[in-house]
Order: structure tokens, then sequence, then C-alpha cells
């Protein structure tokens, strides 16, 4: 079962640059929405969903919603590609709808980004909200307008920064996830304790089990790490960067898997990117070898160990050298000091990530 607080969180951006979004967190966020609704005017309302928010989660959000069309498409990271917004641009031109119509985005992180390109794209722009279902989403995707989607197998290769009118995060969403949904939202959390709250971290890897945690706490924990970074750096030329430490790897390996018969979660190869970098971290003298085996047997309590074969290692590494962050051909990495403190922009050799996937395969004691 999981533990929620009986507190209503709401958190709202101060001198957020670009008009800031307005953040919702608790029981509450779905009326902030229906008062969102009747004080902002619409011409058409459009709310995309996958086929499991649709069944799980629209029926709780329709009662908040004025009249409104609705638009299904198929879940999963291997429909977050240009032929689905083509359906959905589609669809919208065939609504006929204008510059001042707005776009719900009621899903994970897949809906999030492709929902918020199509909007930010459609007509030049037009308005969206976020409405996040997964932790994933509630912690980090739905937070910091960045949106996109991937490109013949790159992730978010193709994507812009684009701020929603407000995200509403209502954590009763997540009753709705199978266990596995919840522990890939849950690296992100560890992610966001790694980089920005050391003595948060100290409290988190005492954990064991996903079940004692307070997770309307901990999403508002995250969105407040995260918003901070943001508001510092908006469009990820430095602080911003550290919001990547485990995504050079992880996403390269998320990636890999898209096409096979399981594919990864995002959290999932995250996860394995987190043990890497950690790892790497040590090598480039920032972190204690002893905090490296403290981090990877941590992350390996909630994510079982992948079978990564040595094959896959060089396929890996051809995906990293089209990282978003790389810089004249180098690929660039965000690594840590320590639980609160990171470095970013740190040129790693061939080699040394050929290790770091090693390490992630060695046997823990």
């Amino acid at each position: 079962m999981i533990k929620w607080s009986s507190s209503t969180f709401y958190f709202i951006l101060h001198n957020f640059p670009l008009n800031p979004p307005l953040i919702h967190i608790g029981a509450l966020s779905l009326q902030a929405l229906s008062t969102f609704f009747q004080t902002t005017s619409y011409t058409q309302i459009l709310v995309l969903m996958d086929e499991n928010t649709s069944d799980a989660c629209y029926p709780l959000l329709k009662p908040f919603l004025p009249p409104h069309k609705t638009l299904v498409l198929p879940p999963g990271e291997q429909h977050k590609h240009l032929q689905s917004c083509m359906a959905v641009w589609q669809e919208m031109t065939d609504l006929r709808m204008d510059r001042k119509a707005l776009v719900v985005n009621l899903g994970g992180g897949v809906i999030g980004d492709l929902g918020g390109f199509v909007a930010g794209t459609y007509k030049r722009g037009i308005d969206f909200v976020q409405v996040p279902t997964t932790l994933l989403a509630q912690v980090d995707a739905s937070v910091g307008g960045k949106v996109g989607v991937d490109f013949k197998a790159f992730k978010n290769q193709i994507g812009l920064f684009a701020e929603p009118k407000g995200v509403f995060i209502w954590p009763d969403f997540l009753e709705t996830l199978p266990e596995r949904e919840l522990h890939s939202g849950f690296a992100e959390v560890i992610k966001h304790h790694l980089i920005g709250d050391a003595k948060g971290w100290e409290a988190l890897k005492t954990i064991r089990s996903m079940e004692t945690l307070d997770l309307a706490a901990i999403i508002q924990h995250s969105v407040k790490i995260k918003s901070a970074i943001v508001k510092a750096d908006r469009k990820e030329h430095g602080a911003r960067k550290a919001l990547n430490f485990g995504h050079t790897i992880g996403h390269a390996i998320e990636s890999e898997y898209l096409d096979s018969p399981v594919p990864l979660l995002h959290g999932e190869a995250i996860a394995i990117g987190m043990i890497c970098e950690a790892w790497l971290s040590w090598k480039q003298g920032f972190l204690s070898e002893t905090a490296v085996a403290e981090i990877k047997e941590f992350i390996l309590t909630f994510f079982p160990q992948q079978k990564l074969s040595k094959a896959q290692f060089s396929h890996f590494y051809q995906r990293m050298l089209n990282d978003k962050k790389n810089q004249g051909g180098a690929i660039q990495f965000s690594l840590i000091e320590g639980p609160g403190r990171y470095q970013i922009e740190q040129e790693v050799p061939r080699e040394l990530i050929m290790k770091s996937l090693d390490f992630y395969g060695e046997e823990i004691g």
C-alpha cells in the first residue's frame, strides 16, 4: 500500500523567466484545474491521452473539464515520434482548432513531451497544460518546459522549450500504475537527491521499499529541486545540465532497447546510467569509491541488474555520439562530486565509458 500524506501541497514558481507555469501538487489539484478553466477562455479544448490513461485516468479527470474533444494514442516510448505528431496535428486541423485553443496532456512523460511539442508547434504555438499521471512525469517530465519527440531511436532529438500554462499534479493517479512504472519514476527521485540534496540523500538511502515512502512529499521535494535548477538556467546553458546525470548512458541504453520485445522503461535505463556515471565520477576524481559502491547498492535494491552484453557496448557508444549535450564532437557528461554537488560538461574517453558499463555488470560484494 502506498503511503499518502494528508497534506495538500501547492507550489507556485515566482520570478520564473518567460511566463511561469502554475504548479499545483496535491489533493485539490484537479479542483485547481477546474478553477483554471473558469478564469480562462479557450475556443476549443483537446484532451490528449494514451490507451492506458484513457481507461484509468480520464474518468477521474472528466468531471473537472469543460466541454472538450479527446484523442487517444497508443501507449509507450516507441510511439513518441513524428508520425504520432502528424496524427495529432491532423486531428487538430480537422477540428479547426485555432490559436485560442488549448491542449490538455493527460498521461506520463511520453504524452506530456509529445503533446507539449504538438501544441508548441501547431500554428506557431497554442497553450497547453500538463496533467501528469505517472511518478516519472509528476516528479520530473512535466516540470521545466522541455517538450519533444524521438527521431530514429534517438531520444528527444526533435523538440523545443515551451512552458505549459499550468501543471496539475494529483498523486492519486499513481494508484492506477503497475509497480514497474512506479519504480521507473523513482529513478528520477534518486537523481534529484544525488544532484541537489545531500541531507535528503542520507535519509533516502536508508529506504528499502517504496511502500514506506510518502509519495506526495517526494513529489513536492523533486519538483522544488528541479524548478530551482530550471529557474537559474531555463535553456540549459549551464546548471540545468546537472539534470542529465545518468542520462548520457541511460538514454543510449533506452534507445537501443526501444525495438526489443520488452523495452526498458525510462527510469530503468536511467538507473543503469546513474551507476555507470557515478563510477565515471570516481574515475574523474570527483567522487569516492565508497560513495560509488553505496549508490550502486541502493539503486540495485529497486532496479534488478540487467544483463548487458559486451557486444552491445559499441552500439550504446554510437548512440552517445548523438547526445544533445555534446560539443565539438565530444561526448559531454554531467557527473557528481557527491550528493548535492555536480560537475557539468565533462569529457570522458571511450575506454572509460566502456569500463563503466563493465562496472555496472559486476556482482556486488
